[in-house]
């Protein structure tokens, strides 16, 4: 099943933030969303996840309105990163990470098992018990990482799940970053469907099934990386003059700027 947006459109102070989009998140799949700055995708994200309503359209989870589903059986199937997240309380790493496990009943042992497993997939187990107002910002960032895990940890009779990332990497060093796309084809591998707005086109390169780019509200091009990356389309979306080379190691598309 999928996370479907059918012709939405967003429109705020007098401005249109989203224009007619129509967007399929697979199960099982990776889709990155690239695009300048003002083009739109954080809104996306935001109305893929009910977090604000479409000013025109529907969003779908699992072949039901994103509306119908309730909002403990919705946090079942769709976790979201936001880009950022203000938490200002002297939560310890494990209590912040057993937010994840609020919408379901398997119990403390369950939960502390998963709190545990979540922490180390992120490289945080060092984290447990400190504060998290403590921490550096890739601290917390990889924290959070492992909240959103937490709470898709275990699959759904209700449906598939869909992990929705904003800049998931922004905050990470280059270990970091390349440890988060691990996690997100692994999940992917097991069925779970992942939505990320990414800056970097490398990056995003490197892990999309479906790339997909925004410009001014709307999707100008979507599809493989290959097809999507060409040097016109850069200069036209972006500004800026690069060269498409292949990775030496991922044969994926790189970008040369």
């Amino acid at each position: 099943m999928t996370m479907l947006a059918k012709d939405i459109s967003l429109h705020l102070s007098g401005f249109d933030l989203l224009r007619n989009i129509s967007l399929e998140v697979e199960a099982g799949k990776v889709t990155a969303i690239v695009g300048p700055n003002g083009a739109g995708k954080s809104s996306l994200l935001k109305v893929l996840t009910g977090d604000m309503p479409a000013t025109k359209g529907a969003v779908y989870l699992n072949n039901r309105l994103l509306t119908q589903w309730l909002p403990l059986e919705k946090a079942q199937m769709l976790a979201v990163l936001p880009q950022h997240t203000l938490l200002n309380f002297s939560f310890t790493a494990d209590e912040v990470v057993g937010l994840g496990r609020i919408p379901h009943q398997t119990g403390i042992i369950k939960d502390k098992q998963i709190i545990a497993e979540a922490l180390d997939w992120v490289d945080a187990s060092y984290l447990q018990r400190r504060f998290y107002t403590q921490m550096s910002g890739g601290e917390k960032q990889r924290v959070q990482l492992a909240r959103v895990l937490a709470q898709i940890w275990q699959s759904s009779a209700l449906g598939d799940q869909f992990l929705v990332l904003d800049e998931p990497t922004s905050a990470f060093d280059l270990s970091h970053q390349k440890l988060t796309l691990d996690i997100v084809r692994q999940l992917a591998n097991k069925g779970v469907g992942v939505v990320m707005v990414v800056h970097d086109l490398n990056l995003a390169a490197r892990c999309a099934d479906n790339l997909v780019v925004i410009d001014g509200g709307l999707i100008v091009a979507q599809g493989s990386s290959e097809a999507v990356l060409t040097e016109t389309l850069i200069e036209d979306v972006f500004g800026v003059k690069a060269i498409i080379s292949e990775h030496p190691i991922t044969k994926r598309p790189l970008v040369i700027t």
